[in-house]
């Protein structure tokens, strides 16, 4: 809802604050004033094409700003902070809304900037916030209702839970059928690189189990091929030692002992024969038989491995044989033995994976296949809610208009299917033996008709009204609509064109029918049409010297008396225009819907 609007510069406007509420506010002057500068401000602040034309004379740059209360968990906000923009927590006067300010420059050069939130944005992005804040009808500017899109939409929340139950389940199953078919087509377009994959994952398999390493075998093959390289050499080795140790057994007895385990038995001796009388030599006589023991233990070890030592051709050549088939396979598949048997378990996954893809493929067709059968069950059940509320809406709309002087005008609202007849050519939806485009919203398209009068073929709105008719138009879509298409702000400007008299009030009265669930900004010079605001503001214009400025001003309810009065004949002071007046006042809040 907008709060407050500021307009500095901009045409006759030198500096003008536009205070608004909920309800019914109407905007009259006298021409020239500066309404329709009013009517460019709002288009400026909501995304509208500038123009450095309209910039005052004199002035740099013309200034539109503008405070609008949104709620903070609705879309508009989240689009707002996509955009780094930021709320104003005790700017709005609404309870449980916050203030989002939005300015917007034109320079006199022609350059445009837009702020939202503190933040400069795109201009595109006021107009993008715009269809969900504010809808706009005027002889020039026809927006929101017009587009094909938003009238489906419309008209889905005008049918209410028979249109919306079903295209709830309807968009569910849409977006399933494309996830089943980007699925689909990405398995069917990577067959082949599928099928590689599976190849080189079966001939490294295969290539594994032929060899059949076992964990840790590359370490110990390693160590064992070492041993019989040398067999000699560590078997001389343990030889000498153990001669050194414990003596040469096949060696010729002598007096002279020379080996280690001799030599120690001697010390030990020489020392057992005093250890009696020091307790200190005593245990070093005991450490030297612990040596003397350890000494013999090394030696017998000594004796079996030299005995153990084989030096077999035969086997070092098949040691380094196995070393050599290993070796292969980690070139390939890891750094080790360890990393071939995790890299084989990983590769029997992949391959068991890549073999289901087939299997895959055949239960995501037959899935697809019940999802667009049952995307046409909800398609017709979505098209049958709409026909008949399609016929409910024209109806009342051509009701409505022949209340608003368009006495001869017929609306209709035609739900219609493109067919495909070439369906192998574009994705379409079997539907009762036809091959129909379908979308995220079904396979209907809709667009309001009108016909203005009889012999007249019906036309888009926007294309069988004229200016001043359209305006009424769209008003009667609104009425009907208002609940069903929520946009917190509707402006119309000079939606009176063309009418007069009883059309007048009805106009009015249609106004605060439609001020009694969304705020309302109307431009009007009809009197009948004031008559029925809550808040009636005025465009003043005052010359001083050769410089023209317009302000804006708020009415009392003696003010209001006096603007009626200068609308119905150009005499503010008028005695009989003010009784005029108040009659016109009494007569629209006795009609006026409650609120």
């Amino acid at each position: 809802m907008l709060e407050e609007i500021r307009i500095r510069g901009l045409g006759v406007i030198d500096d003008a604050i536009l205070e608004l509420s909920r309800g019914l506010t109407v905007l009259t002057g006298e021409t020239g004033a500066g309404k329709t500068m009013v009517v460019t401000g709002l288009d400026l602040l909501f995304g509208g094409r500038s123009d450095s034309g309209r910039v005052r004379e004199g002035v740099a740059a013309a200034v539109v700003e503008g405070r609008i209360a949104i709620d903070p968990t609705g879309p508009v906000a989240a689009r707002a902070a996509e955009a780094g923009a930021e709320l104003d927590d005790a700017g709005s006067r609404a309870a449980g809304l916050q203030s989002l300010l939005v300015s917007r420059t034109v320079t006199a050069e022609g350059r445009s900037r837009a702020v939202l939130g503190g933040r400069s944005v795109p201009v595109s992005l006021l107009a993008e916030l715009a269809d969900d804040l504010v809808a706009r009808h005027g002889q020039n500017d026809q927006q929101r209702l017009l587009r094909p899109a938003r009238q489906r939409a419309a008209l889905d929340r005008y049918a209410g839970e028979a249109a919306l139950k079903p295209l709830g389940a309807y968009r569910a199953a849409y977006d399933r059928l494309r996830e089943l078919d980007d699925e689909l087509a990405e398995l069917v377009t990577r067959a082949r690189e599928r099928a590689q994959e599976a190849d080189l994952l079966r001939f490294g398999l295969a290539e594994i189990e032929r060899t059949t390493p076992e964990s840790g075998e590359d370490r110990s093959l390693a160590a064992e091929v070492e041993r019989l390289s040398h067999a000699d050499a560590l078997r001389t080795a343990a030889t000498t030692a153990h001669a050194a140790l414990l003596g040469d057994p096949g060696a010729a007895e002598s007096t002279e002992l020379t080996d280690a385990v001799g030599l120690v038995a001697v010390a030990r001796r020489a020392i057992d024969q005093v250890r009696s009388h020091d307790a200190e030599l005593a245990a070093l006589s005991d450490r030297l038989s612990e040596v003397g023991y350890l000494l013999a233990d090394v030696a017998t070890d000594l004796a079996a491995y030299a005995e153990s030592v084989d030096a077999d051709p035969l086997r070092l050549a098949t040691a380094q044989e196995r070393q050599a088939a290993l070796s292969a396979l980690t070139k390939k598949y890891g750094d080790a033995v360890d990393d071939v048997l995790e890299w084989a378990k990983r590769a029997a996954i992949r391959l068991a994976s890549l073999e289901s893809d087939d299997e895959r493929i055949d239960s995501l067709r037959t899935e697809r296949g019940e999802v667009r059968a049952e995307l046409a069950r909800l398609a017709v059940e979505v098209s049958a809610a709409r026909r008949a509320a399609a016929d409910r809406f024209g109806a009342a709309v051509t009701t409505e208009l022949r209340a608003l002087a368009m006495p001869h005008a017929v609306v209709t609202v035609p739900v219609t299917q493109q067919e495909i007849a070439e369906p192998g050519q574009r994705d379409a939806l079997e539907v009762d033996g036809r091959h129909l485009a379908f979308g995220p919203t079904g396979i209907d398209d809709v667009e309001i008709l009108l016909q203005p009068h009889p012999g007249a073929p019906a036309r888009p709105i926007q294309r069988g009204a004229s200016g001043g008719e359209l305006s009424r138009v769209m008003l009667a879509i609104e009425v009907v609509f208002a609940g069903a298409d929520p946009v917190p702000t509707f402006v119309f400007d000079e939606v009176d064109a063309g009418v007069g008299g009883t059309a007048a009030v009805e106009v009015g009265r249609r106004l605060a029918t439609l001020a009694a669930i969304a705020q309302v900004l109307v431009v009007t010079h009809l009197p009948q049409v004031a008559a029925f605001a809550d808040r009636h503001l005025v465009v003043e214009k005052s010359s001083a010297g050769l410089v023209t400025r317009s302000g804006v001003t708020m009415l009392d309810h003696a003010g209001r008396v006096r603007e009626l009065s200068r609308m119905l004949a150009g005499q503010a002071e008028s005695e009989s225009a003010q009784a005029h007046a108040e009659e016109l006042l009494e007569a629209a809040a006795a009609v006026r819907p409650g609120r």
